[in-house]
């Protein structure tokens, strides 16, 4: 397995050059981008051209650190509300445009959508109805599409994602597995486990419990908290994911510098690959 680190962690002031020499100066294997809304000083947009994408592809080879995937901010919940299918079709056809452009082999989505009028079970059906409309086109661009597990009350457990993905029906469509986002209610490994076959990228970040599951806690720095990396990353590499690991975490000490911080995450990354 190989360190990357996601683009949402960096400093937000540096421009996109100034972030890849500072990701590959630091150790990085790998970086991840993100779509978001225009303004950000290295954010990808939907108003990205492929010049400017030209452009990030020179940086990096000159920086030897690929973009590894494709994140984004603007997925929330669209897949469970049809009316807005056609701003998500957009937006996932955007992340595989620059997805191909950048070499990158697979991008991040988010279904879901209840609330209100919409059940969980109508924004399930909602979502395994949305990626099957767009499944020939996905299988069709060789990119990746991974479903992340988020904190937005849809995925509470790894057949969750299995029973849907086994209904979308595509091995391009798989799992996006954040090995942190279920620690607070569940244990990583055991969705790693269930999970095998599936999953195609993966997030690491650490949450510290207040005590056992559902007792509340806080996120933490990668190793400093309740997930069991010797049993989650060799659990990955027997179902068999060996790609990289991105860290998704914020930077927790304000006087510590930028440069020392990236230095942190990659060797804490170091440390839990050493477990494969």
């Amino acid at each position: 397995m190989k360190k990357s680190l996601n683009a949402w962690t960096v400093d937000g002031s540096l421009g996109m050059e100034a972030m890849f020499e500072a990701v590959s100066r630091a150790g990085f294997d790998g970086i991840e981008l993100n779509v978001d809304r225009p303004g950000g000083a290295h954010a990808l947009s939907m108003e990205t051209t492929k010049e400017e994408l030209a452009g990030i592809r020179a940086l990096s080879e000159k920086y030897s650190l690929p973009v590894v995937s494709i994140s984004t901010s603007l997925s929330g919940g669209m897949s469970g509300i049809p009316e807005r299918w056609g701003e998500y079709r957009r937006l996932l056809r955007k992340q595989i445009e620059i997805a191909k452009a950048l070499g990158a082999s697979g991008i991040l989505t988010v279904p879901g959508g209840m609330g209100g009028d919409i059940t969980l079970k109508t924004a399930r059906e909602n979502s395994i109805a949305f990626y099957r409309s767009v499944r020939d086109e996905i299988e069709e661009s060789g990119i990746f599409v991974g479903l992340e597990n988020v904190w937005n009350g849809f995925f509470l457990s790894p057949f969750d994602m299995t029973s849907m993905l086994e209904e979308i029906g595509s091995k391009k469509i798989g799992a996006y597995f954040d090995a942190g986002n279920m620690l607070a209610f569940s244990v990583s490994e055991y969705w790693a486990e269930v999970l095998a076959g599936w999953i195609g990228c993966v997030h690491v970040k650490d949450y510290k419990r207040a005590g056992g599951i559902n007792s509340g806690g806080e996120f933490v720095d990668i190793t400093h908290g309740s997930a069991n990396w010797k049993a989650i990353v060799p659990a990955l590499k027997k179902g068999g994911f060996d790609g990289y690991l991105t860290g998704e975490v914020g930077k927790s000490d304000p006087d510590m510098s930028w440069d020392d911080y990236y230095k942190k995450v990659a060797g804490e990354i170091g440390e839990i690959i050493q477990y494969e």
